[in-house]
């Protein structure tokens, strides 16, 4: 499951349990809760990290849990289930009003890589840890939402090959390099440390929330869209 602790203008999203953070109906639905109290209790100036505890970010959807449905179609019902409510938790990440930052301190596969891009700044271990997409190794499909987020936050289409297309495993220091992920640290309470020392500096802005929201949504519109995320006018605040 996850755990959310409120430290100031901090919110530190925590996911729990086994190592793996398989992305389950269950799992999906505590995330969602935790963005909705980050929500409800969010002032001015907040801040989201997201991290984990154990070998793993996420490693995707929970594709045991699906399988062990007996039937092929009840499979495919229970994934189709599970990529449908996981489209919640991106929306809730690309709306959410306040800066997000993943610190990646293990694995991301697939739809956990997709759970890591979906927050504005990525900080990972250059020590150990991977970002991958194995969807071509397991023979599934993408999500049209995942497209439409991988092309509103990786630039360069040669990144954008490598990693859907040959299914490469990227880590740290070469993610920063291909502009992937902010920065790479080697341990992970460095990687939690520098989230915090970036938090701090979004903090300090002192930005209003929901305008912070709406600039996101138009700065990423083919995913806004895909998600069925509407813009709205906000009052000019400060003028």
């Amino acid at each position: 499951m996850c755990t959310v602790e409120k430290r100031g203008n901090f919110f530190i999203l925590t996911l729990t349990g086994d190592d793996d953070h398989r992305l389950s109906p269950s799992l999906i639905n505590s995330i969602l809760k935790a963005l909705s109290q980050v929500k409800a209790q969010a002032s001015p100036a907040s801040v989201l990290i997201t991290t984990s505890h154990g070998k793993f970010f996420s490693n995707g959807f929970d594709l045991p849990w699906a399988l062990a449905a007996g039937s092929v179609s009840a499979a495919r019902h229970r994934l189709n289930h599970i990529i449908e409510i996981f489209k919640s938790v991106v929306a809730e990440l690309i709306s959410l009003p306040m800066p997000t930052i993943a610190a990646i301190t293990g694995h991301a596969a697939a739809a956990g890589f997709t759970l890591a891009l979906s927050h504005d700044y990525l900080i990972m271990r250059s020590d150990r840890g991977v970002l991958y997409m194995r969807e071509l190794d397991l023979g599934l499909t993408l999500p049209d939402y995942f497209m439409a987020l991988f092309k509103s936050k990786i630039g360069s289409s040669l990144a954008m090959r490598d990693l859907i297309l040959r299914g490469m495993k990227v880590r740290g220091e070469a993610a920063v390099r291909m502009g992937i992920v902010d920065s790479a640290h080697h341990s992970e309470v460095s990687v939690v440390n520098a989230a915090v020392r970036l938090g701090e500096q979004l903090v300090g802005r002192n930005w209003d929330g929901e305008v912070y929201a709406e600039i996101r949504k138009s700065l990423y519109p083919e995913i806004s869209e895909v998600l069925g995320l509407p813009g709205k006018a906000i009052s000019i605040s400060k003028l």
